[in-house]
């Protein structure tokens, strides 16, 4: 199994740490210190080794950070987290704060009102993250001061730094070589004037260098940062130890090989104006260049736009790698429905027999992320994660919640199923099944969607909330974010968001995944993966306006059972009837006679 289901939140342990972390703020001078779910290369994922959010509060989400002040220790937590970190933090020690309503400067200003010294670790933070603090705290008498990291110093059987054996990603899977992936960003450099960029993030370095690794659980990238020049040569920065004898072949003469302590003697050495990106870069990068008087061109990562849109090699692993996902989906969900009425099943049983189907296609890496199963309650939390501990029966007249995926050679999945877990009398909770057709109606929306050249995520986010608005109901996390090729299943620049400000381009894939949450009751999300593409041209349409629309890429069925066919317009029938008829000619032969037989009755035209 990859997946574990022990219990790693701590709350207990929650206020000893916090007295320790005080004791180090008192010896520092410093009245507070933040501690960010971070690491030093800013990325999404993190090492067991940089979990120090979690170990210090309990507090195991993926976005959040605590700032702990001599008589008070905020921990801000986005809207997937609301109802997570209450049952996974000491609430007498930490408070919750709704982050981003409210922004760390306010809120030091209202607990501070004289002054004070914040200290932060700047491997850990941008530096657009810190400029927006200080200006935020500007003429507060509030200042944030640069520092060891003090979590470090208490954390004392800290777990060592990743040492993931790196791979190659072959060119039939890639599309590119690194040589001229490298040229490519070199002469993009050359052409803004810059002699170098830093590059820090695990996802980009990954894609340029054509490598893969094991440093991340689920996300097979490789923790080191880079220097790449104009002219296209580069250097790395990584543990020796996670490279071999093909590995350095692979990279080259062209890469320079170093060990990870020679990066800031190595940034004080390059000629400028070298490139930095002040949203995903330390700000310990940056400090690193001002200290040694190099002129900093403060710009985007230069690979993120280029990983984001997908060549035709990279789009042909994603689709194959969703058909071998979704006839695994299909057996798992077959087994499901026969299985779970007889009231057997708990949440561990649905995660273990999901990975089973998975590992057994002969082509499953890892999964892309820890599967969410949340049967009925549990199912309103978005990132819910089951153990031991919380593990709960599958019950007739539950909905459940599976949110899981793959990680393929060639591909990286992420899809969502609601599940009806029946009741003998069919009897079909009234609520859940409106909230479940109007998911199902934004969701479809955004599946049928044409737009303009131009438009990015937050122009077409209130498309999928639209049927779910009309109900005074929302879902509080964005509608879809990008996903890598082999990569981490959460990419950027792209989201399809109130948030995503980057303009879709051809070639990027995305997440559809609206949802809707009732707290205590049940939980509805639905999921598929999107390509972007032009759109084919329509009859009467104007000529000169280039419009994009989304294919899709996933296939497997949705729950009819949990459809208001009445609150279906003919145009999403139509759409959710072609769906279900393509699902049932990809996959039907790629499944055993069983699940063939199961899928042919679940798609069925409504």
């Amino acid at each position: 199994m990859f997946q574990s289901f022990e219990t790693t939140a701590s709350p207990e342990q929650g206020p000893p740490r916090l007295t320790l972390l005080r004791r180090e703020m008192a010896r520092a001078g410093l009245d507070g210190f933040i501690v960010p779910r971070a690491d030093a290369h800013q990325g999404e994922y993190v090492a067991p080794c940089d979990e120090r959010l979690a170990w210090l509060t309990g507090f195991t989400g993926s976005a959040g950070f605590c700032i702990a002040l001599r008589d008070e220790a905020g921990i801000f937590v986005d809207g997937r987290y609301r109802a997570q970190v209450k049952a996974q933090v000491d609430l007498t020690t930490f408070t919750p704060v709704p982050w981003p309503e409210t922004r760390p400067g306010p809120w030091l200003r209202e607990k501070l009102p004289q002054g004070g010294r914040i200290g932060f670790d700047p491997w850990l933070h941008t530096h657009r993250e810190i400029a927006d603090m200080r200006a935020a705290l500007s003429g507060s008498g509030i200042e944030l001061v640069p520092s060891a990291n003090l979590v470090d110093a208490i954390w004392t059987d800290r777990p060592a730094p990743p040492r993931g054996k790196v791979r190659i990603q072959p060119l039939e899977y890639a599309g590119e070589s690194a040589d001229d992936k490298r040229r490519r960003i070199g002469a993009e450099l050359d052409k803004a004037g810059q002699q170098a960029v830093v590059l820090t993030l695990p996802d980009s370095i990954s894609w340029l260098f054509n490598i893969r690794g094991a440093d991340i659980p689920r996300n097979p990238v490789v923790q080191a940062f880079a220097v790449l020049r104009a002219d296209g040569t580069a250097q790395i920065f990584i543990d020796p130890a996670k490279l071999d004898d093909a590995l350095r072949a692979h990279l080259g003469p062209d890469v320079d090989i170093r060990d990870p302590d020679a990066l800031l003697p190595s940034l004080g050495a390059l000629q400028g104006p070298v490139r930095v990106d002040p949203a995903t870069a330390p700000l310990a990068v940056a400090d690193a260049l001002s200290a040694a008087d190099i002129p900093i061109a403060w710009a985007e990562d230069p690979c993120l736009l280029p990983k984001a849109c997908k060549n035709p090699a990279e789009i042909r692993g994603m689709e194959e790698a969703h058909l071998i996902d979704g006839a695994a989906m299909v057996e798992f969900l077959a087994w499901l429905d026969e299985t779970a009425p007889g009231g057997a099943l708990t949440e561990i049983d649905v995660v273990t027999k999901l990975e089973e189907f998975r590992r057994a296609t002969g082509q499953l890496r890892e999964i892309s992320f820890e599967t969410i199963c949340g049967a009925g309650p549990h199912g309103a939390l978005p990132h819910y994660r089951v153990t031991r501990q919380t593990n709960r029966a599958l019950n007739p007249g539950d909905v459940v919640v599976i949110d899981s995926g793959g990680q393929y050679p060639f591909g990286t999945t992420d899809i969502t199923r609601t599940i009806l877990v029946p009741r003998p009398d069919g009897a079909v909770d009234p609520d859940a099944r409106a909230a479940f057709t109007r998911v199902l109606n934004g969701m479809i929306a955004i599946s049928r969607l044409r737009w303009p050249e131009g438009l990015s995520g937050a122009h077409l986010d209130a498309i999928a909330r639209y049927p779910l608005w009309l109900a005074g109901q929302d879902y509080d996390h964005g509608t879809g974010h990008g996903v890598g090729c082999h990569l981490s299943v959460h990419e950027g620049p792209q989201r399809l968001a109130r948030t995503g400000t980057v303009a879709f381009q051809p070639g990027m894939i995305l997440s559809n995944e609206p949802g809707y949450y009732r707290e205590g009751a049940f939980g509805i999300r639905i999921e598929n993966l999107i390509l972007v593409e032009p759109a084919p041209d329509l009859p009467g349409a104007d000529p000169h306006r280039r419009m994009l629309h989304f294919r899709t890429l996933t296939f497997a069925p949705i729950d009819r059972r949990l459809i208001d066919v009445d609150a279906l317009s003919v145009d999403e029938r139509g759409w959710l009837n072609a769906y279900h008829a393509q699902v049932a000619q990809l996959l039907a032969h790629r499944v055993s006679e069983p699940a063939a037989r199961w899928l042919r009755e679940a798609t069925a035209p409504i």
